[in-house]
């Protein structure tokens, strides 16, 4: 197995008092004199690339401190990645720590190409792993570079190799004997080896005495060959959307709000930071809320009175995308539950539900940096922030046959662009309803049970002990991968749709 290793700085490739990075070469010499016999017998037919072509400067090593690290850093980093896809079998990215579980949630954006609706045009089939360490890898010594010992910067690479072995086709961040998705970390501790979590979803992968898959289900990767970034026309698909974003980035900077609390008499802080950052041109605000989504309005007597409230409505009036996350590591926003974030969906800002506040940003940023190419408008942008594009969130508008394929009892899909929800009740079983909540389908009225989506997109209703109340007719045309998807038509109308593995539309749900 043939593994490139791109090397970003950080921590682990830093050097002296104070650290600083090294140049890659450097650490590229040092790696192969003093790491690569260790890790050639302890992982034998691993082949090690250091590809050294990945400057963030043209001074010094070229290397970032990712203290600094820019939003176009993370076209720097995938582009070298897809530059490289086709002649390697997975990829490790050497990164520091401050800012890394923000690249884990751009570089899937990237990576990963889909459409409006977040079905893959152009997928990642390997695996690309970031990892780092709380404490560099070498010392210098008058002697030259030497392992340093106690540090775990030699466990973090050589678990990162080790899962990439397993070819979880994902951008995964590697830390501690765990492999997290990447979208879903989150830096926790600064002085603990164990310094990254993944409040949402279990690893993917651990290490021990060898690697195993851990309990969260992996994404499947592509549902097609020519979807596969294997494939050169969707590799230059996949570069030529990058390459827009890239040009795109810097004029679409968001911003994260947290909330604190502040004075509701006379003049707020915090809406006077909205309207500054509005009138300088921002394009994105992140709110990290209170618990389920709370952020404080300016009034506790009347939310709609309150000046941040004026403050959000007049920024999404002005075009500005406002997303509602939580300041609470394992916490998500829910429906605005409380008074205190009801005002939020009148004011026009999307719930990120359980994404982590980087997942979110570099969401926004991304999405917002891609609308112009793809041609999006502001509706379909922000139902692409509410949609799971790269595992980043639930996925809560539809089922996926290799991935989620059953409703069961007490589950439910909202789509991201309307009202419409598809509902399994436990006494009354599964019903389509619109914005007023009547019902509008229902396979079988008050007969509990499960909505099953299998690979030929032949979607059935079972009973607890497996009787079939119902079953959709055979598709229009073959198909394999299916995926049942919940949207609303542009009169808000609910929409219920089976598609295959090629994206086109194969058959509606009768009604």
């Amino acid at each position: 197995m043939k593994i490139c290793i791109l090397n970003t700085g950080g921590t682990i490739s830093s050097v002296g008092s104070p650290l600083a990075p090294m140049s890659a070469a450097r650490f590229a010499e040092a790696a192969e004199a003093i790491l690569a016999p260790m890790i050639a017998a302890s992982l034998p037919g691993m082949e090690l690339h250091f590809d050294n072509s990945l400057r963030f400067s043209d001074h010094g090593t070229g290397a970032l401190d990712s203290t600094n690290l820019q939003p176009r850093d993370w076209c720097r980093i995938a582009d070298a990645v897809l530059n490289a896809y086709a002649d390697h079998d997975g990829f490790v990215i050497l990164h520091g720590t401050d800012t890394m579980d923000f690249t884990g949630a751009a570089l899937p954006l990237l990576l990963n190409v889909t459409d409006e609706y977040g079905f893959g045009r152009a997928v990642l089939s390997k695996p690309v792993i970031l990892t780092g360490a709380q404490l560099p890898m070498f010392r210098d010594t008058p002697e030259g570079l030497v392992l340093n010992a106690g540090s775990d910067a030699f466990a973090n690479f050589c678990g990162a190799l080790a899962c990439a072995r397993l070819r979880i086709p994902e951008l995964a961040l590697f830390f501690d004997g765990k492999l997290l998705r990447g979208n879903r970390a989150v830096k926790v501790s600064t002085t603990r080896f164990a310094a990254f979590e993944s409040p949402h979803l279990p690893p993917l992968a651990e290490t021990g005495i060898e690697a195993w898959h851990g309990h969260a289900t992996a994404l499947p990767g592509p549902a097609a060959p020519h979807l596969s970034l294997d494939d050169p026309e969707a590799r230059r698909m996949a570069h030529e959307r990058l390459s827009a974003i890239d040009a795109a980035m810097d004029r679409h900077p968001v911003i994260q709000l947290n909330a604190f609390p502040t004075r509701f008499q006379g003049d707020s802080p915090l809406a006077r930071m909205i309207g500054d950052a509005v009138a300088a041109g921002i394009r994105g605000i992140v709110l990290e809320s209170y618990g389920e989504g709370n952020f404080p309005s300016g009034d506790t007597d009347d939310a709609s009175q309150g000046a941040i409230c004026k403050a959000l409505k007049a920024a999404t009036q002005a075009g500005v995308v406002v997303v509602d996350g939580t300041r609470v590591i394992g916490g998500q926003v829910g429906e605005f539950h409380y008074a205190a974030g009801a005002w939020m969906a009148e004011a026009g800002a999307i719930s990120a539900g359980d994404m982590t506040p980087m997942a979110a940003f570099a969401k926004t940023m991304i999405l917002s940096a891609a609308a112009e190419y793809h041609g999006w408008n502001a509706a379909t942008l922000r139902a692409m922030i509410r949609r799971s594009l790269a595992g980043e969130c639930s996925s809560a508008d539809r089922l996926d046959s290799r991935l989620n394929p059953v409703l069961n009892p007490g589950q439910s899909l909202s789509a991201a662009d309307g009202a419409a929800r598809l509902v399994n009740d436990p006494d009354h079983g599964i019903a389509l309803t619109g914005a007023d909540g009547k019902t509008l389908w229902s396979p079988a009225p008050d007969r509990p049970g499960r909505l099953v989506l299998p690979p030929n997109g032949r979607l059935a209703c079972f009973t607890p002990d497996g009787t079939a109340l119902w079953q959709q007719a055979a598709p229009e045309k073959p198909m394999a991968d299916a995926c049942l998807l919940l949207r609303c038509d542009p009169q808000g109308q609910p929409v219920l749709e089976l598609r295959g593995a090629d994206g086109v539309l194969a058959t509606s749900i009768p009604r």
